[in-house]
């Protein structure tokens, strides 16, 4: 028996696995298998970026336009990137007063949710 981990949309499943070897005969009644165990799973780490509050992806999407530029200084609302989800243009804002530190992104790339866009310091 082998223990694999197997992972179904983001969902984690510890398996047991018996290989069958051609000397194997085949058993007289089907053995039914052991529920599956859910395993957290922890997201894959993100590229380090610079110290300072991090701007999220809210849904997964296409950059279309960059506004931002490092070193910028930017009001509370002010646009700092438009992200397309489902043929919807998306404006993501600054939360509040701040200087970009880093734009994270380039003009379409495809980021999933929670993926770091801008940091702002």
């Amino acid at each position: 028996m082998k223990n694999l981990r197997i992972t179904v949309n983001g969902t984690a499943y510890d398996v047991q696995v018996e290989e069958l070897g051609e000397t194997a005969a085949p058993s007289a009644a089907p053995v039914a298998a052991p529920a599956p165990v859910k395993t957290p799973v922890t997201p894959a780490a993100t590229p380090a970026s610079p110290a300072g509050e991090t701007v999220s992806a809210p849904m997964p999407g296409t950059i279309l336009s960059i506004a931002a530029t490092p070193g910028k200084a930017v009001k509370s609302g002010e646009v700092l990137l438009v992200l397309e989800a489902m043929k919807m243009e998306n404006e993501i804002k600054a939360p509040h007063d701040a200087t970009v530190a880093a734009v994270l992104v380039q003009k379409g790339e495809s980021v999933d949710t929670g993926a770091a866009l801008v940091t702002l310091s």
